[in-house]
């Protein structure tokens, strides 16, 4: 089967790869979509560290091809949108509600992929640039019938990483201020999950002016290629900042702009060894920086409401794809992402 494999230098798309029978728990999901996040382009860069050789890809939806013992909320020929949390549900963390902080899904790479007899990692626990994966049962969410598999794949990270990082981690609240930076695709799930929890003001700031239709179209009120107009439009500051581009001199730019009481919320990944400074009496006035992995999310429960709302008209997905390519494209959409003329990248099988 085909998929996009890394070996630390380059990445390629292969047609040799093959992936073990589901065992207890676990499900085999034949990838229809795919998601190119910029998690994936961390991993090319170096930004991320991870094993290899490595099957990229963690934002997918896809069709159940077999199921493993003990599995009964998904069976084959159910759609499902896939998350990265491969969690134990049985620790401490999972019991309270909190997936995103269970020990076992965070840096725990399995390897149910071989080529030629190697055996290749899964990356995030998902692996969504291959034709089929094996994921835990509790990462296969089921669909609604009607929610199309190029949108349908982006909820797997992008929109829960943003939207959830407003409802769910900085529980913004109607009327509040909301400064989002970077335009992206969190940011602009950042954008319109903050016009869910009803902002009043909704500032985008991303350097690439291009972004400013689609920032507006998703919610924002304003948008500015440059942090320092914010002020004109918020002279006290922010109630919350999301940064969402993993640059440390925009995580002190984040602390500045907020208002009294106001918190940052860090979303960007920078390099894993980055170290961010700020003045330490810019706190005082009851200020917080927040970091949030994976929009504090419970993904059965998240990505269900997010797909309703979708159907409702309420949360957009189709605008968030600029533009599907098939896999062995997968060269061509790294470059478009990098460059900055995709909201979000989506490949195909």
């Amino acid at each position: 089967m085909r998929g996009v494999v890394f070996d630390g230098r380059r990445a390629e798309v292969v047609d040799d790869l093959q992936v073990r029978d589901p065992g207890p728990g676990e499900v085999l999901v034949a990838v229809s979509a795919a998601g190119l996040c910029h998690s994936d382009l961390s991993v090319l860069d170096g930004t991320i560290p991870f094993p290899v050789p490595v099957v990229l890809g963690h934002e997918g939806a896809g069709v159940v091809e077999g199921v493993g013992a003990g599995v009964t909320h998904v069976a084959p020929g159910d759609r499902v949108a896939l998350s990265t949390l491969a969690g134990c549900g049985a620790c401490a963390e999972c019991d309270r509600g909190r997936p995103t902080m269970c020990r076992q899904s965070i840096g725990r790479p399995g390897r149910p992929f071989t080529r030629a007899g190697e055996p290749l990692f899964q990356f995030a626990s998902n692996s969504a640039f291959a034709e089929r994966t094996l994921v835990k049962a509790v990462q296969a969410v089921r669909l609604p019938e009607d929610v199309p598999m190029p949108s349908a794949a982006l909820i797997g990270c992008a929109v829960l990483t943003g939207v959830g990082a407003v409802l769910n981690r900085a529980r913004v609240e109607a009327g509040d201020r909301v400064v989002v930076i970077g335009a992206g695709g969190v940011g602009l799930n950042v954008v319109q999950g903050a016009r869910l929890a009803g902002a009043t003001r909704i500032v985008a700031v991303d350097a690439n002016p291009d972004k400013a239709e689609a920032a507006r179209r998703f919610g924002a009120t304003d948008f500015f290629t440059s942090a320092d107009d914010v002020a004109g439009v918020l002279p006290t500051g922010a109630d919350h900042v999301f940064e969402c581009v993993g640059r440390v001199e925009l995580i002190r730019r984040a602390v500045d702009l907020l208002d009294r009481h106001g918190q940052a919320v860090l979303l960007g990944v920078p390099p894993a060894i980055a170290e961010a400074s700020f003045r330490v009496s810019s706190l005082y006035l009851d200020k917080s920086v927040l970091g949030c992995r994976y929009g504090s999310s419970r993904p059965q429960r998240d990505i269900a409401r997010y797909a309703e709302l979708y159907r409702a008209g309420r949360l957009m997905l189709d605008e968030l794809v600029t533009r599907t390519y098939p896999v062995e494209d997968f060269g061509k959409a790294v470059q478009d992402a990098r460059a900055g003329r995709v909201a979000r990248a989506v490949l195909t099988f």
